[in-house]
């Protein structure tokens, strides 16, 4: 009976990627309220990760740049998981993504820079953008996803002031 109380009940989870050593502070802020943070690469400092870890539950995959970085370099570059009821594929590069995702509700992946957020064959594609670091004339961008009872009830693109 408990899975089927974790399946019901809302769960909010902040998705992050391209922090490149610069976890702003309105990123922190935005987290507060999530139970889970998934950050799809591009780290850059593992202290990042253990702020993140005080406000929720953290996955986290390693990024093309984060191979360099002592604490970064193990981590795994493609992620299966779940999260109430919903299945998870995270990789910082979309072109890692593998070519079987049978049962997974959710790809989550990073390193562009821009977000972008599709619904493909009934599965969420999801990259939430930099934010970090605005590049490439983009912008500061995360994002947060409801789940409540095994699915994706709401994505929400969060736009961050880039006050570099």
């Amino acid at each position: 009976m408990a899975d089927m109380n974790t399946r019901e009940r809302e769960i909010r989870i902040a998705v992050l990627s391209d922090t490149h050593g610069l976890l702003r502070r309105e990123v922190a802020a935005e987290v507060q309220d999530c139970e889970c943070i998934l950050h799809a690469g591009d780290i850059i400092k593992e202290m990042d990760l253990d702020e993140l870890r005080q406000y929720g539950s953290i996955y986290a995959v390693r990024g093309n740049n984060d191979v360099w970085i002592d604490g970064l370099r193990d981590l795994a570059g493609i992620l299966r998981f779940e999260i109430g009821g919903v299945s998870f594929l995270m990789t910082h590069d979309r072109r890692d993504v593998p070519r079987n995702l049978e049962g997974v509700q959710v790809v989550v992946t990073g390193h562009t820079h821009r977000y972008s957020e599709e619904w493909i064959d009934g599965r969420l594609w999801l990259n939430p953008g930099s934010c970090g670091r605005a590049r490439f004339g983009g912008e500061v961008t995360m994002a947060k996803v409801i789940l409540r009872g095994g699915k994706v009830q709401s994505v929400r693109k969060i736009d961050l002031m880039d006050a570099e």
